[in-house]
């Protein structure tokens, strides 16, 4: 019933796209990467777009602890994420991560970028319609994240080969994430109505103002993850968290190396 209901948006848009310790429960820095694995490792098909490895974000800046574009997980939630990519592949589509496992000092840079209201070097692009000083009471930025803890990951879907994506560079200028498609950034995700990391309610992934095949995309998504063990975050069509957690208490600090 899937595939009936999804054979049309997906053709369409694979046409288009053609366009150190924890912090409540302390462990060993040699027992916490051992638990996590680098998705690439698993399945080399994966894309990974380490947008935090890179300075565009929505600081502007490499972010702490990201010393290599890698997407790690705890070693459940990677290998339930090889099976949606299972899933896609027969469709010509496939998964490209954005942030996978964040270290908990990385989560401190953003509470304190959050907290210096003058620093709105990238909001053109990020949260062009909210102000900064509301980025907390909105839940778009908390001082405890579930990427620190493994199981957490932001996704997206692209077409298989992807197709190639423009490069920023900084100070390049900056063009709204709430753009068609065709105006903002040119990743090479499928058009889900919004660029990744985009501060406002049409990032909302039940949202109504989306055209309805960038609903439908969002649908597809969720059902697949949901299927493998992922629950999305409601405010965010990318984010996405494996239940149960094997670390449900735990914030990891290591670095990504």
């Amino acid at each position: 019933m899937r595939g009936i209901r999804f054979c049309s948006v997906v053709l369409a848009a694979v046409a288009a796209a053609a366009v150190a310790s924890c912090a409540d429960n302390p462990s060993s820095p040699a027992a916490d990467e051992t638990a996590f694995v680098s998705v690439t490792e698993l399945d080399s098909t994966i894309v990974v777009d380490a947008r935090y490895f890179g300075e565009h974000n929505f600081i502007g800046a490499r972010i702490n602890g990201y010393e290599a574009p890698k997407c790690l997980l705890t070693k459940d939630a990677a290998a339930a994420l090889v099976e949606v990519q299972l899933e896609l592949r027969p469709m010509g589509l496939g998964l490209k991560t954005y942030d996978c496992y964040r270290p908990q000092r990385a989560v401190d840079q953003f509470v304190s970028w959050a907290k210096d209201l003058g620093d709105t070097k990238m909001r053109a692009e990020f949260y062009p319609t909210v102000d900064k000083a509301n980025l907390f009471r909105d839940g778009y930025i908390a001082e405890k994240s579930g990427h620190s803890r493994g199981s957490t990951l932001d996704l997206t879907i692209v077409a298989l080969p992807p197709a190639d994506q423009e490069q920023y560079h900084g100070g390049d200028p900056l063009r709204a994430c709430t753009l068609p498609a065709d105006q903002r950034f040119r990743d090479n995700s499928l058009d889900f109505g919004t660029g990744y990391d985009c501060f406002d309610p049409l990032a909302h992934t039940s949202s109504p103002a989306p055209s309805g095949s960038q609903r439908a995309l969002r649908e597809l998504l969720v059902n697949l993850m949901n299927e493998h063990g992922f629950k999305n975050l409601p405010e965010e069509w990318w984010h996405f968290t494996l239940k149960p957690e094997p670390f449900p208490s735990t914030y990891f600090d290591f670095p990504i190396r």
